[in-house]
């Protein structure tokens, strides 16, 4: 039986277990025939499941508090203002491509969330992703070697990092915009795997999150925005199909005799049922006081702020991070050190206390970053807050009569992420075990390096599955 040699991950962001292994398994015959060789099942996430940080999560096998990376952005500083973007130039930890490196091996690595700028070029070729600011400025560097530029571009013309502005009610736009951002993606992917020397190929398909968060009405019969017969229904369903096939024509590629292979997401995908404004909610508990009464609908702004009467402020997206304002730590804190603890768990208890707009409990969930991170580095929230087990998402606006919105701030956003991601692997010397869920994606990297005979760093959070 032939031995492992490499390893291919097909990284697809924000794909959902239960339309992939479900509900559509019959209509995806390649991730079908993978599942039937390996072993596959729900892979959770980090805390919180958010695209910035999961994959550099399981990719070194770190936690949030241990990269210090809690979200897209993250304060820089125990001043209110400074906020910095979670680029590689934040990734202070090993991931796998470095360990692979270290050890003399090639990597191909495409799209991957983390990896611009290009601070630590592996040995091998690498592609930055989503957060790449331009691919047409001249100055941006976004491949390694800046050689496989032009490479890239004589192949597929602009290449896309991400679809810009996919927040959008232009539906039929979003979803050209995604497929020939995938198109282009698998192109060069297959390109590089055909032409380069390789023993870890990793990818990262950003289409399946753009399209879950800007069609999910359009499938979703209780969404609270769905059309009943609108002209999207079976658009995420048709792009699953059309991913599927990607995934074949790139297996096709490979000697899967000697490769591994791997597709795996981040984390999973919900119905979004609606926004809490979280900090209007905190203005109405008495927690957060403004200069003067907010406008209508009035974006968020710690210099709108009356510091000396706030206790608490809060962030986030689809997640919440709630922010206490602590004397001697913060520039203006009143909250005294030897009441941090009580005054935070008083906020945990009324956070987990409010209802939705029925009345009901909303089932929010609040973590203290030092229980569930096995270090707590750089400026992590007091709490990390989930609402509504997800269901819900943390809002920016304040000034409004009502704590409940269902409309987004930042635009049209049908999706949240779900805590289960999937993942497969499947390799002719690897018995298939079928159906296993409850590995984390701290697991993957471990795996990974398991499979490649690299030892595995004593401090990874996960372990070999």
């Amino acid at each position: 039986m032939s031995k492992i040699e490499k390893v291919a991950v097909i990284g697809l962001d924000c794909a959902e277990p239960s339309l992939m292994f479900e509900k559509w398994i019959d209509d995806l015959p390649n991730i079908k025939r993978l599942t039937e060789r390996g072993t596959f099942g729900t892979l959770k996430s980090s805390m919180p499941p958010i695209t910035v940080p999961a994959w550099s999560c399981m990719t070194s096998s770190k936690d949030p508090g241990t990269l210090g990376i809690y979200g897209f952005r993250n304060r820089g500083d125990h001043s209110y203002d400074k906020q910095i973007i979670a680029t590689s130039l934040r990734v202070k930890e090993p991931r796998l491509w470095d360990i692979l490196t270290a050890a003399g091996k090639d990597s191909i690595i495409v799209g991957v969330p983390g990896t611009y700028p290009i601070v630590k070029p592996p040995k091998g070729h690498m592609i930055t992703s989503f957060l790449t600011p331009e691919t047409n400025d001249p100055k941006i560097t976004w491949t390694h070697p800046v050689s496989l530029r032009k490479e890239v571009t004589d192949l597929v013309g602009d290449y896309m990092v991400d679809v810009r502005g996919f927040r959008t009610d232009d539906k039929q736009w979003l979803l050209d915009q995604i497929y020939t951002m995938t198109e282009r993606r698998f192109k060069v992917i297959r390109h590089l795997i055909k032409t380069k020397p390789w023993d870890l190929y990793f990818s990262v398909e950003m289409g399946v999150d753009r399209i879950h968060h800007g069609m999910w009405s359009c499938m979703e019969a209780t969404h609270h925005n769905h059309e009943p017969g609108n002209a999207f229904i079976d658009s995420i369903h048709e792009y699953y199909k059309y991913i599927d096939r990607e995934i074949g024509e790139t297996l096709d590629c490979m000697d899967l005799d000697k490769t591994a292979v791997w597709v795996v997401s981040d984390h999973g995908a919900k119905t979004m049922h609606g926004g809490l404004l979280f900090n209007q909610w905190l203005l109405n508990e008495g927690l957060l006081h403004f200069k003067s009464p907010p406008a209508d609908r009035q974006k968020f702004s710690v210099h709108d702020v009356d510091w000396t009467k706030t206790k608490a402020w809060g962030d986030g997206g689809y997640y919440g991070r709630l922010f206490i304002n602590v004397e001697g730590r913060e520039p203006g804190g009143i909250v005294k050190q030897a009441d941090y603890e009580s005054v935070r768990d008083d906020v945990k208890r009324r956070i987990e206390g409010i209802v939705d707009h029925h009345g009901h409990p909303m089932g929010n969930r609040c973590y203290k970053p030092e229980e569930i991170y096995d270090t707590v580095n750089n400026v992590a929230p007091d709490l990390v807050v989930i609402f509504g087990d997800l269901h819900w998402r943390s809002v920016g606006w304040v000034g409004s009569d009502s704590v409940y919105t269902f409309q987004n701030d930042t635009g049209p956003d049908d999706a949240n992420h779900a805590q289960l991601g999937m993942y497969v692997f499947a390799h002719p010397s690897i018995p298939a075990r079928g159906r296993v869920d409850g590995p984390t994606l701290y697991d993957v990297a471990p795996t990974i390096l398991t499979q490649l005979g690299l030892p595995v760093p004593a401090d990874m959070k996960g372990k070999p599955l």
